[in-house]
C-alpha cells in the first residue's frame, strides 16, 4: 500500500501540465517533469517489491528502528496545516471517528475481532449525529452542512467527491495561470539563471544533493509532496527550472512527504502504535533506499528523466487533443 501511495501520488502534476497542452513546447517540458516523478517510483517498485516479497528488507530494519519503542510514549500531534483547513471543513463535514475505530478494531481478524460489534459499526454512519444523546457537545455535531441535509453517507461521500475533483482542478488552474504571470521577463531568466546552475568548484557534485535537501524541506513545510511537485510542474513547462534539476527535487519531496505520516504516527496511542510507527518508518526507508539506488552512480541517475522526454514527446498530440476537448 505504501508503494502504491507514492505511485498515486504522482498524478495530481500529471494533470497539472496538462494546463499548459496548448502550448507544445511548455506541454512537453511539463509533462516531462511530472513524469519524472511518475517513473522513478515505478522503478522503486519494480526493484523493492520482489526483494521485500522474498527478503522483507524494509520489515526487518524499520522493526529494529521501533524495537525500543513503547506503546506508552506520547508525542503531540504538529499538524501545520490543520489549524487552517479544520475550522473551514469542519462547517461542511464531521466524521464520527469512533466509528471508523470500530470497524478498524472489531472487523479485523485478530484477538479484538467482534462479528457483531463490526455489524455495528459497519451498519452506523460515519457522519457525527445531531441525535446522538451520548455526548453533551451538540452544538458542535449539528453545525456542519451536510447534517442539516439529511443525505445518507455514500450520497454524501459522492457529492463531496465531484465537488473536491472540481476545487482540485480549479486551484491548479489558478496555480498554472498565476505562476506564468508572475515568472515572465527578467525575473524568469534571473531565477533560471539562480535554480539551474551548480555550486562552485570543486563542489559542483553536491548541487543534486543539496536541492534534495530543499525538496525534503519544502515538503515538510507545505506537508504534501503533490502540493510542491504540482508548484514546480509548471515553472519545468517555462523553462524556468530545468528537467535536470526538477529530477533531486523530487527525490527531496519523496522523503518530506513521510514526515506528516511520522508525526502522526508519533502521535498514534494504544496497543497498535509501534506497528503504526513501522509503517511510517518503511515508508522513510522505502525513499531512501530507492534514491540511495538510482540517484548517486551517474549511469542509474540518468534512467528516471530519458524515460520521461521520450514520453513527453509520444504524449504531444494525444495531451493537445485531451486539452482542447476538456476546454
Amino acid at each position: 500500500m505504501i508503494m502504491g501511495a507514492n505511485i498515486g501520488t504522482t498524478v495530481t502534476n500529471t494533470i497539472v501540465s496538462l494546463g499548459q497542452s496548448l502550448d507544445r513546447k511548455q506541454f512537453k517540458r511539463a509533462f516531462a517533469g511530472a513524469t519524472v516523478h511518475d517513473c522513478f517510483n515505478w522503478l522503486c517498485v519494480a526493484i523493492f517489491l520482489p526483494l521485500e516479497a522474498l527478503l522483507h528488507p524494509l520489515e526487518l530494519m524499520s522493526h529494529a528502528v521501533v524495537a525500543g519503542i513503547s506503546d506508552d510514549d506520547q508525542v503531540s500531534n504538529l499538524d501545520f496545516l490543520k489549524v487552517i483547513t479544520k475550522p473551514f471543513t469542519k462547517k461542511i463535514i464531521s466524521i464520527d471517528k469512533n466509528t471508523i475505530k470500530g470497524i478498524a478494531k472489531y472487523c479485523t481478524a485478530g484477538e479484538y475481532f467482534n462479528g457483531t460489534l463490526c455489524g455495528e459499526a459497519r451498519n452506523a454512519t460515519m457522519m457525527k449525529s445531531c441525535d446522538d444523546s451520548t455526548t453533551t457537545d451538540v452544538i458542535e455535531r449539528c453545525e456542519y452542512i451536510f447534517d442539516q441535509w439529511g443525505l445518507n453517507d455514500t450520497t454524501t461521500g459522492l457529492i463531496l467527491l465531484v465537488l473536491s475533483l472540481l476545487m482540485l482542478c480549479t486551484c491548479l488552474t489558478i496555480l498554472v495561470k498565476t505562476l506564468q504571470s508572475l515568472l515572465i521577463g527578467r525575473m524568469a531568466q534571473t531565477l533560471k539563471k539562480h535554480i539551474n546552475s551548480d555550486l562552485p568548484r570543486p563542489f559542483g557534485w553536491l548541487t543534486g544533493y543539496v536541492f534534495i535537501m530543499v525538496g525534503t524541506g519544502m515538503t515538510i513545510l507545505v506537508q504534501s509532496s503533490s502540493v510542491f511537485t504540482s508548484a514546480i510542474t509548471p515553472l519545468v513547462g517555462m523553462g524556468v527550472i530545468s528537467l535536470d534539476r526538477m529530477y533531486p527535487l523530487t527525490l527531496g519531496s519523496n522523503i518530506g512527504t513521510t514526515a506528516t505520516a511520522m508525526l502522526a504516527a508519533l502521535a498514534a496511542t494504544g496497543d497498535k502504535r509501534s506497528v503504526t510507527i513501522q509503517v511510517a518508518v518503511s515508508h522513510l526507508f522505502f525513499n531512501i533506499l530507492g534514491i540511495a539506488v538510482f540517484y548517486p552512480v551517474p549511469f542509474m541517475r540518468k534512467l528516471p528523466i530519458e524515460e520521461p522526454r521520450g514520453s513527453a514527446t509520444l504524449s504531444l498530440n494525444t495531451g493537445g487533443l485531451l486539452s482542447r476537448t476538456c476546454c
